[in-house]
């Protein structure tokens, strides 16, 4: 598997499982359906995403998963610039075939919720409390910190040996998820941290795409900004704190 189709798989894994979890809580009929006190089967089953989609795409590609990421590790010289834009590409390739995954797999659960809110939850973040500029600090925030700490998961030259897959790999990517987990539960409340803006743009253009009773026929593009720009801003300024502490 070359590092293109590894970061497809890897984020549409991610994305299947990750925005999954959302729909059994928060969709009607489901097994796991618990809109109230579903927060903690939501976090930690985006950290089990987190950690199944690196397993397969590390070894390749080094498990970007993630724009914000990706950019990240090339502005502290972990990671080539010509490979950025084909792997964001393909992150926002893997999003939109996972969103569109979780929709077929759920589709009657779609039909059976009246709830608006709740079906677009399934594929996009939306704020508890409305306000710009503290939706875009929350997002902000949580990306500074993801990236800040994922950044010291990665070796200085970025490299991957899928030639010997050794604990390296495992241990990588359970630490990936437990970052995943620890913003979630701690710093997930205002905005539902969306830290990777392939995994909310490209469930998003997904959803407005798709046959869904009584969706949100906005599908709240006026907020799609705030995700997409928090995680980049957050991402460069954490690069920046990342080589003056270096």
């Amino acid at each position: 598997m070359n590092n293109i189709l590894s970061e497809i798989i890897g984020t549409m894994i991610l994305v299947f499982l990750g925005n999954g979890v959302v729909a059994n809580v928060l969709l009607s009929k489901t097994k796991g359906n618990d809109k109230y006190r579903g927060w903690l089967m939501i976090t930690i089953g985006w950290s089990l995403a987190v950690f199944m989609s690196s397993l397969v795409s590390y070894p390749y590609s080094g498990s970007h998963l993630n724009p914000s990421v990706t950019i990240s590790l090339a502005l502290v010289g972990k990671f080539q610039w010509n490979l950025v834009p084909r792997y964001i590409i393909s992150q926002f390739i893997g999003s939109m075939l996972g969103a569109f995954m979780v929709w077929i797999l759920y589709r009657n659960h779609f039909l059976e919720t009246d709830n608006q809110e709740c079906k677009l939850s399934v594929f996009s973040t939306i704020p508890a409390i409305r306000n710009f500029f503290y939706n875009l600090l929350s997002e902000f925030l949580t990306s500074f910190i993801f990236i800040f700490l994922i950044l010291h998961l990665t070796d200085e030259s970025g490299s991957i040996d899928h030639t010997n897959p050794d604990l390296v790999w495992y241990l990588k990517s359970f630490s990936a998820s437990i970052i995943v987990l620890g913003i979630g539960l701690s710093l997930g409340g205002p905005t539902g941290y969306a830290i990777n803006p392939a995994r909310d743009l490209g469930s998003r253009i997904v959803y407005s795409l798709i046959s869904i009773n009584d969706k949100v026929k906005s599908s709240n593009w006026n907020y799609a900004i705030i995700p997409i720009l928090g995680s980049i801003f957050g991402s460069i300024f954490a690069s920046m704190f990342y080589l003056l502490l270096s």
